[in-house]
């Protein structure tokens, strides 16, 4: 099954992100990496002396996600803004099974691409659950991980499922108040409008995602950091940090009257800190 309700669909996507690629903030290169999965597309920027620094978008999303922050990002780090597989960027349309060690063999072909021994991760949701999914596999390939709302520490809230079905079954207005009590936004939020785009044309993943289990968690050896939402409607933020905090020794941030959208940068500190005591490794 293609990943997109229709070509128009996908061209459309398409063409909403490139036009966010031409106002991206600064100087970047842009490769186009081969892999086992097929072509993965990566937005490169800041100094090539730097220590890299490696972002992973959440799904239904692409690198551009990243963009008001590059300008904060590249003033410290050599950044690597991955377009996952089989989302909605210009990566092959290719999805694994998540329960397998393809997505690990599919990061390693991109860091050995950029010839990188080590490198440190930011990312986003699913983002954070392909990290996991990776540092546990590949611990001496990452440097330091900071995760945002990470998925694949608990089960997903069956209520949340449930009245997001309700919802959609109230037409347009409905399925924007879901998308509206997901990330803990306004209705009239662009954020908002943009997802409600996405989903018009995207088909996400379906079916549970692998949870991690505590003799996985404890192979990440690296230094840790989490923030997440209080108030998630679709993950348990308090077992994320509890389990997090014990499995790995992380530090969990829980954002009161926070859904699935962090703003801010909580996270930059952590990553300063962790190239500062030199846990990065070019």
């Amino acid at each position: 099954m293609t990943i997109y309700k229709s070509e128009a669909g996908a061209r459309l996507l398409r063409e909403r992100y490139l036009d966010a690629l031409r106002a991206w903030p600064g100087p970047r290169d842009e490769v186009r990496v081969p892999t086992p999965e097929g072509e993965t597309f990566v937005v490169v920027a800041g100094p090539a002396e730097a220590p890299p620094l490696m972002l992973l978008h959440g799904s239904g999303s692409n690198s551009a996600e990243w963009a008001h922050r590059i300008p904060s990002l590249t003033e410290r780090f050599r950044v690597h803004a991955v377009d996952i597989i089989g989302e909605p960027g210009m990566s092959a349309r290719t999805r694994p099974p998540l329960d397998s060690d393809r997505y690990a063999r599919w990061l390693d072909a991109v860091l050995d691409h950029f010839d990188l021994a080590r490198t440190a991760f930011l990312t986003s949701s699913f983002g954070g659950w392909l990290a996991l999914d990776y540092a546990t596999r590949q611990p001496e390939r990452v440097a330091a991980l900071a995760l945002r709302c990470p998925i694949g520490l608990g089960p997903m809230k069956k209520g949340f499922v449930v009245k997001a079905v309700l919802l959609a079954l109230l037409g347009e207005k409905g399925r924007r108040k879901s998308v509206a009590g997901v990330l803990g936004e306004p209705e009239s939020s662009p954020i908002v409008a943009h997802q409600l785009l996405v989903s018009a044309n995207y088909r996400y993943r379906t079916g549970p995602f692998p949870v991690f289990g505590d003799a996985a968690l404890g192979r990440l050896t690296m230094p840790v950091y989490a923030v997440a939402g209080a108030e998630d409607a679709m993950v348990d933020s308090a077992t994320t940090k509890r389990r997090l905090e014990a499995a790995a020794g992380a530090v969990v941030d829980l954002v009161p009257g926070t859904g699935h959208y962090i703003p801010g940068e909580p996270d930059l500190d952590f990553l300063t800190h962790a190239a500062a005591n030199g846990d990065f490794t070019a």
